[in-house]
């Protein structure tokens, strides 16, 4: 039951992948994009990392998807126009990614270590209690760091929205 899952909402991350890059209208994309974060999140779960799975609704699908849709509304994006493509890219557009998605499988299987399979719900370290203490224990700067930086984009982000007196 859990491999019928997995396929199964994998498949619906990457359907909704695809109609994310090939929607013209941006709230559109923006509603794809959604179906992708429940799908990983739906998948988080299935391998057993539940403070994941909840991170990834509420922050990801939640309020980062929130701010992208109020930036298109803000920036009143219409739908994308279409133009041609190029005679080069309907030729041989799709038999090039075809050679290099074997290209890379072949590279994955030769190179790669054998490893033994997944069980699902056999890992542990999901929890909140794990996390929290990989986080500031063994990742503490990397956190930091990432918390000065997002510091620094919202400073930024006043500054080019500050109205001159």
């Amino acid at each position: 039951m859990d491999a019928f899952l997995f396929f199964l909402f994998a498949a619906i991350a990457v359907a909704c992948g695809i109609n994310l890059v090939v929607q013209t209208h941006p709230i559109s994309s923006a509603l794809s994009l959604i179906g992708v974060m429940g799908a990983l999140a739906v998948l988080y779960l299935l391998l057993g990392a539940e403070f994941m799975a909840a991170a990834q609704m509420i922050v990801y699908a939640g309020a980062i998807m929130v701010l992208f849709v109020f930036v298109i509304m803000l920036l009143n994006a219409g739908a994308e126009t279409r133009k041609s493509r190029a005679t080069f890219a309907k030729l041989l557009g799709v038999p090039a990614l075809i050679g290099f998605l074997m290209t890379v499988s072949f590279l994955i299987q030769a190179l790669l270590p054998r490893t033994e399979p997944v069980k699902f719900g056999a890992f542990t370290g999901g929890t909140a209690q794990a996390i929290g203490k990989k986080l500031f224990t063994e990742y503490l700067l990397p956190f930091e760091v990432t918390s000065v930086l997002i510091l620094i984009a919202i400073l930024g982000a006043v500054v080019l929205a500050r109205k001159e007196i």
